[in-house]
């Protein structure tokens, strides 16, 4: 059994602890809000954006996850949730002489630069054009330098119940970027809980890891999909600048994760959206 944190207990966060839980371990979920925190995980109030605002942590941790959610898409407020975020956790852990088995990190893609729908994988270079890829990667850093040993995975965009931005672009009838293509990396919010769950599990992981389905597209393609499987127009179509969303248009590969023994659960976007609407 062991003795488990998720510092940033939201919905990512409490699906990991539930199911830890359910197997058997101890665990210990932190946000500002405790009282959202879902049984059986252990309850604690904490803001690990400032200096003062870390209770004190559990003995003998053996996983710590930090799983930082920024309030607002503001520099201030990624640097905040996730550079300040992470120094804060791991000076508490210092503080109290802890020395946990390893740390995972939920980071993103968006670390990537690249901005021409060219392939990217673990070892492609992470330079950053936004601030949130920026900030990221401060935090990536702070954990890769303290004596920890991290274990990082860089998801695309989560999608799933509650996350449903592209489907209400198509609902909107919201115009896409078709030309230059415009790439997008997705990945379900409950393959991005078994990735973590996953990582806990693994005897020897790698420090890094990118998460991500089988099936990078263009925004067209997932678009005009979703709009023929609900009976909706396609959305109207235009040029614009290469870049994508925020800055972003590339395709990641999720080789490694893949030989890790990771079995995706929503292979691609056609299988976790058919999920979505069957809900529905």
């Amino acid at each position: 059994m062991a003795n488990v944190l998720i510092a940033g207990c939201g919905d990512l966060g409490s699906g990991v602890g539930l199911a830890l839980a359910d197997a058997g371990h101890q665990v210990w979920g932190m946000r500002r809000r405790p009282e959202q925190i879902p049984a059986p995980i252990r309850p604690l109030g904490g803001d690990f954006s400032r200096p003062d605002g870390l209770p004190e942590l559990p003995d003998a941790l053996d996983v710590v996850y930090f799983i930082a959610t920024p309030g607002r898409f503001e520099d201030e407020a990624y640097r905040l949730a996730y550079v300040e975020g992470m120094r804060h956790l791991l000076a508490a852990l210092d503080r109290q002489e802890q020395s946990p088995g390893r740390i995972i990190l939920v980071s993103s893609s968006s670390v990537y630069g690249v901005t021409d729908g060219g392939w990217v994988d673990e070892d492609t270079p992470a330079e950053p054009g936004g601030f949130s890829g920026k900030r990221l990667l401060e935090a990536e850093q702070l954990l890769a330098e303290s004596p920890h040993t991290g274990v990082i995975i860089r998801f695309g965009g989560i999608y799933g119940p509650g996350r449903e931005r592209m489907l209400r672009k198509v609902r909107n009838g919201e115009p896409v970027v078709t030309d230059p293509p415009q790439y997008t990396n997705r990945i379900h919010r409950d393959d991005c809980v078994g990735a973590l769950v996953h990582l806990f599990g693994l005897e020897h992981p790698a420090p890094l890891y990118l998460g991500v389905d089988n099936h990078p597209c263009t925004q067209e393609e997932l678009t005009d999909w979703l709009a023929d499987r609900i009976g909706l127009p396609r959305p109207p179509k235009e040029t614009g600048s290469a870049g994508g969303v925020r800055g972003s248009n590339k395709r990641c590969r999720n080789d490694r994760l893949v030989a890790s023994g990771y079995r995706l659960r929503y292979p691609d976007y056609r299988a976790g959206y058919e999920a979505m609407l069957a809900d529905v």
